[in-house]
């Protein structure tokens, strides 16, 4: 797989931006390592060092395709950001490599087509309006507002397991005022409709946006991506949009939401392993909805459960009552039905991976004492 998506990506960032002969020959040699060399440890300099060395003890001096699949792009990208400057002292420091990708997206013309259907879904019932928000949280740009409202044709794909009204059940049921947190996923398009589900929360409750505290994945959200999503819709030319904007705006500088950018989220670990501080913060929340393929994998451990595992057996774990809203595209997942496994099995061989499918699951854990 490195073979393919590693010479794709460094072309692609390597393009992006004009970056001197140093980066691009960084990137160069970045390729080479990762395509056909073995692992190498930090640099003496790096500002990570220790973490990540002790993240890949066992691993250091062996070939990339040895290393665990989430711990080979987790390194994979943190060596790029390194590759570019991301770190230095130089003129490259702390600018985003897939900025002009995301940039590109949020200000295309597809955008506009989506928050014109917010219009529409200020008039639904809040029933109609809480399902479409949801499933454009869930298909990303697959499927925009428009046609989780009824307005498009065709269907994004298909849902093997829906707990949204458990979901809004949980919601609900929490006191008003209370915390809910969401551990986003992409930037751009994707991150649009997750922020117009935060709004709907925030008329109940306060909102925690975890993004990533670097750039990561190629289109992970970071804050600045956050920041350029709400200015994107205050700017929009449909009032309804334009509305959402700016309560995004004014609860972010009133405190109602607020965002976390923990450096947990870009290290290669699933969220067994997270800090004890950042578990204490996710006990204290009244529901947790954690977005996306890689949030998933590490939700569940990143193992391959048996696909009929309920959700609850592997995710219940959790310090808080989560929410898992993800369209499949590994090999990981649960809480799919041992009948629809055996029908996709037989008739849709790569049925884990190829984006066509999606699971809303939700957990409650077991409160004791």
């Amino acid at each position: 797989m490195f073979h393919e998506r590693h010479p794709r990506l460094i072309a692609q960032v390597r393009d992006g931006l004009p970056y001197g002969p140093e980066e691009r020959d960084a990137l160069a040699r970045l390729l080479d390592e990762s395509v056909g060399g073995v692992l190498t440890p930090p640099a003496e300099d790096a500002p990570d060092r220790a973490e990540w060395l002790a993240w890949g003890e066992g691993l250091w001096g062996r070939p990339w395709g040895e290393a665990p699949f989430l711990w080979a792009e987790s390194w994979f990208y943190r060596r790029l950001l390194g590759a570019v400057g991301w770190f230095g002292p130089g003129a490259w420091r702390g600018v985003d490599p897939f900025g002009p990708v995301k940039a590109d997206e949020l200000a295309g013309a597809a955008v506009d087509e989506e928050l014109s259907a917010l219009g529409r879904l200020t008039e639904a019932s809040r029933d109609d309006r809480r399902a479409a928000l949801v499933s454009s949280a869930l298909w990303g740009n697959q499927a925009d507002l428009s046609f989780s409202l009824g307005s498009g044709g065709g269907e994004a794909g298909d849902v093997l397991a829906d707990d949204s009204a458990a979901l809004w059940e949980v919601v609900d049921r929490a006191p008003e005022g209370c915390t809910v947190a969401l551990v986003a996923d992409n930037a751009g398009r994707e991150l649009l409709p997750d922020l117009v589900l935060i709004d709907e929360l925030l008329a109940r409750h306060r909102v925690v946006l975890h993004v990533k505290p670097r750039p990561y994945y190629v289109s992970d959200a970071t804050t600045a991506d956050v920041l350029a999503a709400v200015g994107r819709l205050r700017s929009a030319d449909k009032p309804e949009a334009a509305a959402v904007g700016r309560r995004l705006w004014d609860t972010l500088a009133g405190g109602t939401l607020t965002v976390k950018a923990h450096p947990f989220f870009c290290a290669p670990l699933s969220f067994h392993d997270m800090p004890s501080g950042l578990c204490d913060d996710f006990a204290g929340m009244a529901l947790t909805i954690v977005k996306g393929d890689l949030n998933y994998r590490r939700l569940v451990g990143d193992l391959l459960w048996p696909p009929s595992t309920p959700f609850g057996a592997a995710a219940g774990w959790f310090p808080s009552p989560v929410a898992a809203l993800r369209t499949l595209k590994s090999d990981v997942v649960t809480g799919v039905g041992a009948e629809t496994v055996r029908r996709l099995d037989a008739d849709e061989a790569d049925w884990r991976t190829n984006g066509r499918h999606a699971v809303v699951q939700t957990a409650v854990p077991v409160r004791r004492g």
